[in-house]
């Protein structure tokens, strides 16, 4: 935030900017919730993986159109900084070329076949502590505390997970999924239809749920029914985690707004919500473009695994 306002930006187009790029890391593999919904369903979890990449490919192309927008409707939201040499570009990268590599090597694993997404976890998390001996960063102090953090995480993660399939496994003896499979066959609808109204449910969750918890409570509920109605698994993933993605920036729970706003106190909530709007178009294009060509996001799960 600090470098946009010293070179002009305004603070809703800033704002927004962060808040919206925020979200990209919840589709953009490695991601936590494509794991978690992996798990849930039971899907292949490196295929959810390919999956996400050319839908958050797009997302980014879609995030920058919204910033080009913002700006040819108001240019003083985004002024024209100094430009830069290509040398000057590539000085500037100097100290993320570590993290790059090392992402590059996680996912590269991954796509094509060297490793499994657990064993990708434990070649980031070692590379990752040989780049901080690597810059001298790491002290005893700083590497108890991390490991203290990554129990915790982990700790939560577990507990969220054992519990939302503790409610998966409700939900199935039950008989919730195959109820809602013969009501909804009984209305002779298109199952297109039936994904589309699926999808309104979850924006409209969005504006008063905690993502992860909207997903956790649903997805075990929804995902029988659209396996049973012919549609990949994988694909629909996607399609939750970019519902998610929307979630985060929808009025009036906006997670990742309100976050903000409570970290950059002279911003008022409106002002980002205001600025954040060409990003949530941009995103109901995406959720429609992914929904409705499905191949976008299954054209790499199907090239790499099937």
């Amino acid at each position: 935030m600090p470098p946009m306002r010293k070179y002009g930006y305004a603070d809703s187009l800033a704002t927004a900017s962060i808040a919206a790029g925020g979200t990209l890391g919840i589709l953009i593999p490695p991601s936590v919730i494509l794991v978690l919904y992996g798990l849930m369903t039971e899907t292949s979890i490196r295929e959810l993986f390919a999956a996400g990449f050319i839908p958050g490919f797009i997302g980014i192309l879609m995030y920058l159109g919204a910033v080009k927008y913002t700006v040819w409707r108001d240019p003083s939201t985004g002024p024209c900084g100094d430009k830069m040499s290509w040398p000057e570009r590539v000085d500037a990268l100097k100290g993320v070329w570590g993290v790059l590599t090392l992402f590059t090597v996680v996912m590269g694993g991954i796509y094509l076949g060297v490793f499994t997404p657990t064993e990708a976890a434990g070649v980031g998390a070692g590379g990752a502590f040989i780049i901080a001996l690597a810059r001298k960063s790491l002290t005893i102090r700083t590497l108890f505390e991390t490991l203290a953090d990554t129990a915790r995480t982990t700790t939560m993660l577990f507990t969220v997970l054992i519990g939302a399939l503790i409610f998966s496994d409700f939900i199935n003896r039950a008989g919730l999924p195959s109820d809602l499979f013969n009501l909804v066959s009984g209305l002779d609808v298109s199952p297109m239809l039936v994904i589309f109204a699926i999808l309104a449910i979850y924006i409209i969750l969005g504006m008063v749920f905690e993502s992860l918890s909207m997903m956790l409570l649903t997805v075990p509920i929804f995902y029988p029914l659209v396996q049973s109605m012919g549609f990949d698994l994988v694909w629909f993933g996607i399609v939750v985690v970019i519902v998610t993605e929307i979630s985060l920036i929808t009025p009036p729970v906006g997670m990742n707004v309100f976050v903000l706003s409570a970290v950059l106190k002279d911003v008022k909530a409106s002002t980002i919500f205001k600025g954040v709007t060409p990003f949530w178009c941009a995103d109901i294009l995406r959720l429609l473009l992914i929904t409705l060509v499905a191949p976008i996001s299954l054209a790499l799960p199907i090239w790499l695994y099937r």
